[in-house]
């Protein structure tokens, strides 16, 4: 199976009570471990790219074709959407035409009006190629690729109107944030995401900053309508831990322990079973 757009596993997961998992990608194994996980949990699934991890890939176009070919040589017959991630207005158009299936537009850090603006022209591109937008309301807190967000809570009228312009699904800041959640963190205001989805209707809600939520809230945030939820930070942190381990083993002096298929091996895996039970705990499997 081929790249598909978010589309329509979105409003199958709203319409089910279960969300998708949006898992970043940095490279090959990265990559091949969130499809290989997927595929076992016969669930669908979506890689999320960021600009900056693209620019590490070598450009838009090198991802698709990665992706792509990993399709086919591992024989994935999963739902698969390749995703930009907090993407700037050019940046959208420009992985559309390279050959993503789905692109977020984030116009959160503009005036509402801006954002109409810039969202509708993105929505309007995306739709004569049959590609999925993502769109924001209310920045999301921490740091990802140069892009600070202060943890705004969202307008819910804002994003009715964003809502209105045609989009697939609605990122809104709800108190999450990128990256590790801070002791002193209030958690997020599931006030706030039941009057969005009261005035959004049925459309699929997205929360990003998925690691380090408590389970509770967030079972109880797919209840509210979020059908898509954000996984980057807990991954970098298992491959990290896995490779550390590797390496203070002293594994990689062990016969060919260097070489970079089997020192990467215990972090590809980590980054797996993290994918699985993260797809367990948001309700997708056996749902592709």
């Amino acid at each position: 199976m081929g790249l598909v757009s978010a589309k329509e596993m979105l409003v199958k997961a709203r319409e089910e009570g279960y969300a998708v998992g949006q898992f970043n990608i940095n490279n090959l194994e990265w990559t091949k471990a969130v499809l290989l996980a997927a595929e076992e949990l016969n669930s669908p699934v979506i890689l999320g790219v960021s600009e900056g991890a693209a620019k590490y890939m070598t450009g838009f176009k090198t991802v698709v074709g990665m992706v792509e070919g990993m399709l086919e040589g591992l024989g994935i017959t999963v739902p698969v959407a390749l995703h930009l991630d907090h993407g700037s207005f050019e940046g959208a158009k420009a992985c559309i035409e390279a050959g993503f299936s789905s692109v977020m537009f984030d116009g959160s850090h503009y005036s509402i009006e801006e954002n109409i603006s810039k969202t509708k022209e993105i929505v309007d591109f995306a739709n004569q190629r049959g590609i999925s937008v993502e769109a924001e309301v209310g920045s999301i807190g921490g740091e990802e690729d140069g892009i600070t967000g202060a943890g705004e809570v969202a307008d819910p009228n804002e994003c009715k109107m964003i809502a209105d312009l045609g989009v697939t699904m609605l990122a809104a800041g709800i108190g999450n944030i990128h990256g590790k959640y801070p002791e002193n963190w209030q958690g997020l205001n599931l006030e706030v995401l039941g009057q969005i989805q009261d005035i959004a209707g049925k459309m699929p809600l997205v929360l990003h900053g998925g690691t380090g939520i408590p389970e509770d809230m967030i079972t109880e945030a797919i209840t509210l309508g979020v059908s898509k939820i954000n996984v980057n930070t807990e991954c970098q942190l298992v491959f990290a831990e896995a490779t550390r381990k590797y390496v203070e083993a002293g594994k990689d002096l062990e016969g060919k322990g260097f070489d970079p298929r089997k020192l990467l091996a215990p972090g590809s895996k980590a980054i797996a079973d993290t994918v699985k039970e993260k797809i367990e705990l948001f309700g997708s499997k056996g749902k592709a």
